[in-house]
């Protein structure tokens, strides 16, 4: 029975989002040309604490006010970024916390950083459901009012899926609306998520996995990954410790391999 409900929802997200994709075609011409549509995907599920959910929402605010990550975002291009901010948790829970904002270069990326400084948390407790937020947040780039040359999901968390939809079928679907999905893994859970990451949940071309050990090094691991990202800094080019990535053009990983480091 359970098995037959998932596959209803997965059917009916794949549906829905369809839906969504005709309606953004249906618009064409409206969208405003940016360099990368970012969705940054929080975890606020109930392996979260206040206090880590707090260093989360820190050290984004204080990477989007680092010069290097306000340097990346001079060197993806002349369009800026198109960056919106989502907490997930159960199946069923997701929530826009900071909507779609242009971001062009060092004021604009303070002002972000401050909203994000002051955005509360609107989900707490629930499991982890990484193929609901990942279905979610794809939804979030049709009819968003931006139309990026790149796309990309990225998705923090510290543990695996354990309700509702499997992520590699999202990731699948996000990769076939040409949508990137990063990850950044924090290990103060599960010492070998990041190796979960990149069998399930990453996918796309230069897609990576990057890892914090502890949520206290959540602030430094985000700052380097946004600086990857949004620059679109190959693959090739010296990834640090820890930071798994898929070569340009490849497919996604088979579905239940782990590869750890």
């Amino acid at each position: 029975m359970r098995a037959r409900q998932t596959w209803r929802w997965v059917l009916g997200a794949s549906w829905a989002l369809g839906a969504w994709g005709a309606m953004v075609e249906g618009a064409g011409g409206q969208e405003r040309p940016v360099d990368l549509e970012l969705m940054l995907a929080v975890d606020a599920s109930s392996s979260v604490s206040a206090a880590e959910f707090d260093l989360q929402m820190r050290g984004l605010a204080e990477a989007f006010r680092d010069p290097r990550v306000i340097a990346a975002i001079r060197a993806s291009g002349d369009l800026g970024i198109a960056v919106a901010l989502m907490q997930w948790s159960d199946n069923r829970k997701q929530k826009i916390a900071v909507d779609w904002t242009l971001v062009r270069n060092e004021a604009e990326a303070r002002a972000l950083a401050d909203e994000i400084a002051a955005t509360p948390r609107y989900l707490i407790g629930g499991g982890t459901a990484i193929g609901g937020a990942l279905a979610y947040a794809i939804r979030q780039f049709a009819n968003n009012g931006f139309d990026g040359r790149r796309k990309v999901i990225d998705l923090s968390g510290d543990g695996r899926t354990n309700q509702g939809v499997q992520p590699a079928d999202m990731r699948d679907l996000a990769l076939g609306r040409g949508i990137a999905i990063n990850g950044l893994a924090i290990l103060n859970e599960d010492p070998t998520v990041d190796s979960y990451y990149f069998a399930n949940v990453i996918g796309g071309t230069g897609a990576f996995v990057m890892t914090a050990n502890d949520y206290e090094a959540y602030g430094a691991a985000i700052l380097a990954k946004l600086i990857k990202e949004i620059s679109g800094v190959p693959i090739a080019t010296a990834p640090p410790a820890h930071d798994y990535a898929v070569a340009a053009d490849a497919r996604p990983p088979v579905r239940g391999l782990e590869t750890g480091t």
